[in-house]
C-alpha cells in the first residue's frame, strides 16, 4: 500500500504552524533575555546603591568620631553608653546659688549643638540640673530645673531650635563630691548640668563602639 500524500492545503497548514511555533519562541526568547538584562541591571544598580551608602557611612562614622574624640580631649567631656542612648558629662557648672550659664561654656555648648544638629537632628535630648547640698530639698529641685531651662535657651541660640529638648531638675541627688556646698573643695562639680540624647543614628552608634566610656 503507497502511502498517503498530504494535500497542499495540510502542508501550508502545517507549515503555518510550525512558522508560528519557531517565532514563539523567538519571542520567549526575547522576553526572557529583556528581563533577565532587566534583572541584571536591577541588580547592579542596588548594588551601586549600597555601596554608596556604605561609603557614606563611613563617612559619617569617621566624622563623629572626630567629633567626640575632639569633646573629649579639648573640654574634657566623659561620654558613656545608658540604656536611652548616651550620656555626656561636661564641664558645664555654675556659681553658688546661680543659675546663670557662664560664658566660659559657650564653647563648648557650641560645639554639642553642632553635633547634635550634624548627627542626632530626630533625637531627643534631656538636660538634667542639679544643685548642691545647700537649702531645702524643694529649692534645690527648683534651682537646678531653672539651670536646665537656661542650658536649654543657650542650645536653643546656638542653633538647636529643630531638635527636641525636655528638661529634669534632680536638685541635690547624684552628687560628684557628697556632702560638698557653697564654697567649698568640689562643690562647683555638684552644681551642673549632663545631657542625654536618646537613640543615636546608626552611624552614631557605630562610631561609639568599643572607645566610649
Amino acid at each position: 500500500m503507497s502511502p498517503r500524500l498530504i494535500s497542499s492545503p495540510a502542508l501550508l497548514v502545517f507549515a503555518v504552524l510550525v512558522t508560528q511555533a519557531c517565532a514563539t519562541k523567538g519571542y520567549v526568547r526575547t522576553q526572557v533575555a529583556a528581563v533577565r538584562a532587566g534583572s541584571d541591571s536591577a541588580i547592579a544598580a542596588e548594588r551601586t546603591a549600597r555601596m554608596a551608602a556604605d561609603a557614606d557611612l563611613g563617612e559619617k562614622v569617621n566624622a563623629l568620631r572626630s567629633d567626640l574624640d575632639t569633646l573629649r580631649k579639648q573640654f574634657n567631656v566623659k561620654i558613656a553608653a545608658v540604656e536611652d542612648g548616651l550620656r555626656f558629662v561636661m564641664p558645664v557648672t555654675f556659681a553658688y546659688d546661680d543659675a546663670t550659664v557662664r560664658p566660659d561654656a559657650q564653647p563648648l555648648l557650641e560645639r554639642f549643638a553642632r553635633i547634635v544638629r550634624s548627627y542626632y537632628p530626630n533625637s531627643t535630648v534631656t538636660v538634667e540640673g542639679f544643685a548642691d547640698p545647700a537649702g531645702t530639698q524643694s529649692y534645690n529641685l527648683a534651682l537646678s530645673r531653672r539651670r536646665a531651662d537656661n542650658v536649654r535657651d543657650a542650645l536653643a541660640s546656638l542653633g538647636m531650635t529643630g531638635t527636641p529638648v525636655r528638661v529634669i531638675g534632680y536638685g541635690e541627688s547624684r552628687q560628684v563630691n557628697p556632702g560638698a556646698e557653697k564654697f567649698e573643695r568640689g562643690a562647683e562639680a555638684n552644681r551642673r548640668v549632663v545631657f542625654v540624647i536618646e537613640s543615636g543614628s546608626a552611624e552614631a552608634a557605630v562610631a561609639l563602639g568599643p572607645e566610649i566610656r
